[in-house]
């Protein structure tokens, strides 16, 4: 199976620099069809790109991953993008329930090494679970989230989901952020009212401080408020020298080989 390696990717990530959130969307959903997906966790970033699919009117999935442990908040946030939004939301789940997990495993969270188990069982097992299904993820992760996050690339390297991630926001500031939500009264978890700045497990998330980094609210208990989950490989691993397979027309389209739509 041909293969597509970070490094083939720099021109065009070069190229993309420029380019809008809604122009990245558009050539995601050329290149990728109805193997596209858009991955969201239901915070405001998440909500501002389903609004920018509503209003390009894009058949793309969008894919939510229930911990069994998600703020009731995030649930409803999830359930107001398909009454109001009309999208087609599928829902993941881990294989055991929190209790179930509790049961057999103990508290996971309470040691860094324990939350590294917790997050893979509940975040990125039951995304493993449909590899193979979609060739590219809209992603939503921002340079101005700063941490590992400074640097994320436009499109980038999904080795363990075999598929491409575009990153539609990755040059999107907070300024920008704030002027799309407001001038399109944006659905927003209403969490982020709340002192949320980031979202995630109602058992490893706080309310923020004024002063305080952004996620400060992510794992407190355990600090220093660097760690991530594990669903966004950018955040943990260094892609530069990964690759996926896949098939050669595909690739040729996402490289602009004997393709006519370009950004």
């Amino acid at each position: 199976m041909p293969r597509l390696t970070q490094s083939d990717l720099k021109s065009l990530n070069q190229n993309f620099e420029e380019r809008t959130p809604f122009e990245l969307l558009q050539w995601a959903h050329q290149i990728f069809g109805e193997r596209l997906a858009f991955l969201t966790a239901m915070q405001k970033t998440g909500t501002v790109i389903s609004h920018m699919i509503k209003h390009l009117n894009l058949p793309v999935t969008v894919l939510f991953v229930d911990t069994g442990v998600n703020f009731q908040e995030t649930l409803e946030t999830r359930d107001r993008l398909v009454s109001e939004y009309r999208l087609n939301v599928r829902t993941l789940h881990p294989e055991l329930t929190m209790r179930e997990q509790t049961e057999k495993h103990g508290i996971l969270y309470l040691t860094p090494e324990g939350q590294a188990t917790c997050c893979h069982t509940r975040k990125v097992e039951p995304l493993r679970k449909i590899a193979g299904e979609y060739d590219g993820f809209i992603g939503s992760l921002r340079r101005a989230e700063g941490g590992r996050r400074g640097k994320t690339p436009i499109l980038s390297i999904d080795k363990e989901m075999n598929a491409l991630r575009v990153n539609a926001l990755a040059n999107f500031s907070d300024e920008e952020l704030e002027a799309y939500t407001e001038e399109h009264n944006v659905i927003v978890n209403p969490l982020h009212s709340q002192g949320f700045t980031t979202i995630g497990c109602n058992r490893c998330t706080t309310p923020v401080m004024p002063g305080e980094p952004p996620r400060a609210g992510r794992w407190r208990h355990l600090g220093p408020w660097s760690m991530y989950c594990g669903i966004n490989p950018t955040d943990v691993a260094d892609t530069d020298q990964e690759y996926i397979e896949l098939p050669q027309d595909v690739i040729d389209r996402v490289l602009g080989i004997e393709n006519d739509f370009m950004i």
